[in-house]
């Protein structure tokens, strides 16, 4: 009994022991299901850390930086590596790759029979998806550091795709030096992205991971070789090659050589490196081929100029969308000391003429100007700023689009006198003009001249206004939604600006874009030179392209060289000319904007009914016609038409508008409205007690229609009249002008007059 009882006790005792031990195997077996199934974090393993690169807008690598593990380091889309690396990795690291679950039995079973047969370690039974855990955690090469591996390489596989994980495997397996990852290793030793690799090339790579000291081809060529030969040969075991094909491959010369990477756009790549919230990636709008292209010509021209313009920069933006396609920041970014990584597209420069447009087509908008009408080029005076043209020379009275296309100082500082600086100063701003941190006042009307700084980016932007008729966006170099656009100025106006600057390039330019191009452009261009010859500017454009030029020198030092039209119109245009040229039109289509006139074919303003010769042009249909041709009277007998020319033209040839002066009888003012218009009332001046210079002309509002009768100070000091200019020779003090008609009307101003000193405290501006 006593037996029996023990018998029953021990059986007891065994059962609940395998009960445990059955419970412990049930809860590992549903602990380690429940791990497989449960759902893993797989970024770590997936996305490993990237060297923050700058791309263009089709993804090509332009800049990348080392990064923080100091390792350059490229990842790639699986359809962004070469087939035939994907097969050579395949076919040495892990054959049966597609067919086990993150760890292959049947490798671990021939490993061991193989290490246990020769004594040693002779293979090893990882798996891509082990190394890419490998990778990723760091684990030891212990039991229990694969054990490890293993469970982890099981789990990844059942929380990613095959392709996924091939993909992070080539995108952080070591190729040798710093370089983690096929794209880089393809970059520094074949000079290509991993795409283009050829079959002996992606074999030399794939055999890499395996000893990437050993076999590194640059130190080790003959291991390199081999090793790639034995990849070749598992390829065409694995039937992804033919045979010919690896016999062809194997007597490839081996290639690799120590190939830089690209380093396009640097001063973009530093800005956006630097930048508050830097990314790994990022895409441009830069198109490569063009951005290496115009670096490249930008170099090759200055060379031209020695060493009397050492910089230059460029830019290059789709006027539709105002996405910059290429930039130059300076002719040498890494070779010019001192200045090469000043970025020139941001740095504020003194534009010259390059404004003048803008104030053509704001005049336009604001009803003080057409396109079309006559302007007198000759000497002016403002108070204490006396533009002059940038030859010193004067034409008389010319067309609008004749002044803006000579780039003609006096007719544009006359328009902007029409108009107001304030009003150009404000619109500057409204298309993006950042730098004119000063008021209006400190500009004054030089502001069209160019004497203020600007950037040249900037300025490319307010171009792109006028090619985009009046829509501005800010420029866009990083890729992403587009700015809204914002009408700043009227279609009608930058039609017209397109019709006064439409022009051919100088012929020596010209020939060159018929000869690269097929075609000619129809295009418009404007040059524009700063005071003392220390910036030269160009833009060229139409509705596809703005182009923008700057050359001068980083510490500011002037050259006989640098002059809008012969420095920087060259290089605009030779650029321009490498630009693809678009299905649509050159030229934007008028539409409704603007309407045919009936015009004065001598002023060039809308004619009256007794103008003797009248022409028709288009002018912006929004533009009012309140302004008639003030030149052409009816004659007093009723026939035909006199013609009262302002006394400023006479002497000059007249002949390109059929007129002469003509005498008027009697006054042709009135009390109402009569003023004097030089000097100002208030105004300044500074003597500079040089021949000639401390003149003024006195002028009023009845010039060329009566004699007018000038007191200073209260003595009499001359007449004027049609054709009989009265000038004024300048002294110190305090002064009081007055006029008198004929008929009484009168008008008083005061001025004032200082004696030399300096600095001047004025700002002058002669540009071209």
């Amino acid at each position: 009994m006593h037996a029996s009882g023990q018998i029953v006790r021990i059986a007891v005792a065994a059962w609940r022991r395998r009960r445990w031990f059955i419970a412990g195997a049930c809860a590992a077996g549903v602990a380690l299901v429940t791990g497989l199934l449960w759902p893993m974090d797989t970024n770590r393993y997936l996305n490993a850390g990237a060297s923050p690169q700058m791309l263009d807008r089709d993804g090509k690598l332009l800049y990348a930086f080392l990064n923080d593990e100091q390792q350059w380091r490229f990842p790639r889309a699986l359809d962004e590596i070469s087939p035939y690396i994907v097969q050579a990795t395949v076919a040495v690291e892990d054959q049966r790759y597609w067919e086990h679950p993150g760890v292959d039995a049947f490798a671990i079973a021939r490993a061991i029979l193989q290490n246990v047969f020769r004594a040693r370690i002779h293979s090893g039974a990882s798996t891509i998806t082990m190394q890419v855990v490998k990778l990723a955690d760091d684990s030891d090469r212990t039991v229990f550091g694969k054990l490890a591996q293993a469970w982890q390489s099981l789990r990844l596989e059942r929380n990613a795709d095959k392709d996924a994980i091939l993909d992070a495997y080539l995108n952080s397996a070591p190729y040798g030096l710093n370089l983690v990852g096929c794209e880089a290793a393809a970059r520094r030793y074949f000079g290509k992205p991993a795409s283009e690799l050829t079959l002996s090339e992606a074999a030399t790579l794939a055999a890499l991971p395996k000893s990437p000291v050993g076999l590194m081809p640059l130190k080790h060529p003959d291991a390199a070789k081999a090793r790639r030969g034995y990849v070749l040969d598992r390829m065409a075991a694995e039937g992804f090659i033919s045979d010919d094909d690896c016999v062809r491959a194997k007597g490839d010369a081996l290639t690799a050589a120590w190939n830089e990477f690209p380093q396009l756009a640097p001063h973009l790549a530093m800005r956006i490196a630097s930048s508050a919230k830097p990314i790994m990636s990022t895409q441009t709008t830069l198109v490569y081929a063009l951005q290496e292209r115009m670096e490249n010509e930008v170099t090759e021209y200055l060379k031209q100029f020695d060493n009397d313009v050492s910089n230059a920069a460029a830019i290059v933006v789709d006027a539709e969308t105002a996405q910059i396609l290429a930039r130059v920041g300076s002719a040498d970014f890494f070779g010019t000391p001192g200045g090469g990584q000043v970025d020139a597209c941001r740095a504020p420069r003194s534009p010259g003429s390059a404004l003048k447009p803008f104030t053509y087509a704001l005049g336009i908008e604001r009803n003080v100007l057409y396109s079309t009408e006559m302007l007198l080029d000759d000497s002016l005076d403002y108070g204490l700023y006396n533009p002059e043209n940038y030859d010193g020379k004067y034409r008389g009275l010319v067309s609008a689009s004749y002044a803006l296309r000579r780039s003609l100082n006096v007719p544009a500082v006359n328009v902007l006198d029409r108009l107001g600086y304030d009003d150009l100063h404000r619109f500057l701003q409204n298309a993006g003009i950042t730098t004119l941190v000063k008021p209006a006042d400190y500009y004054g009307l030089g502001l069209t001249l160019g004497n203020c700084e600007i950037r040249l980016d900037e300025l490319a932007a307010a171009y792109c206004t006028i090619a985009n008729l009046g829509e501005y966006r800010p420029l866009q170099d990083v890729a992403g939604a587009s700015p809204t656009p914002v009408r700043v100025i009227s279609e009608g106006a930058c039609l017209s600006v397109y019709g006064m600057l439409d022009q051919e390039l100088p012929n020596e330019f010209q020939r060159d874009i018929v000869r690269a191009r097929g075609y000619v452009p129809r295009i418009c261009w404007k040059t524009g030179t700063s005071t003392g010859n220390h910036d030269a500017w160009a833009f060229v454009f139409n509705r596809h392209y703005v182009v923008g030029v700057w050359l001068g020198n980083n510490d500011a030092t002037p050259s006989k060289y640098l002059v809008g039209a012969r420095a920087a119109l060259p290089l605009a245009a030779q650029l321009f000319r490498s630009l693809p040229r678009k299905a649509m039109s050159d030229w934007p289509e008028a539409g409704n904007a603007m309407r045919t006139v009936k015009l004065c074919a001598d002023t060039g303003l809308p004619a009256a009914p007794w103008c003797p010769h009248a022409s028709t042009d288009i002018l912006p249909a929004a533009q009012f016609l309140n302004r008639k041709c003030d030149v052409h009277y009816p004659s007093p007998s009723g026939d035909g038409a006199v013609q009262r020319w302002p006394a400023s033209a006479k002497g000059w040839d007249l002949a390109n508008v059929n007129a002469t002066i003509a005498t008027v009888r009697g006054d042709a003012t009135r009390k109402e409205g009569f003023r004097i218009l030089a000097p100002t009332n208030n105004a300044e001046f500074v003597l500079t007690r040089e021949a000639n210079s401390d003149r003024i002309r006195l002028r009023s509002s009845a010039d060329g229609s009566t004699t007018v009768h000038w007191y200073l100070d209260g003595e009499h000091i001359g007449v004027s009249g049609p054709g009989t200019p009265l000038f004024l020779d300048l002294g110190d003090g305090e002064h009081q002008l007055a006029c008198m008609t004929a008929s009484g009307a009168t008008d008083t101003v005061t001025f004032s007059v200082a004696a030399p000193y300096a600095p001047q405290t004025f700002r002058t501006a002669h540009a071209q």
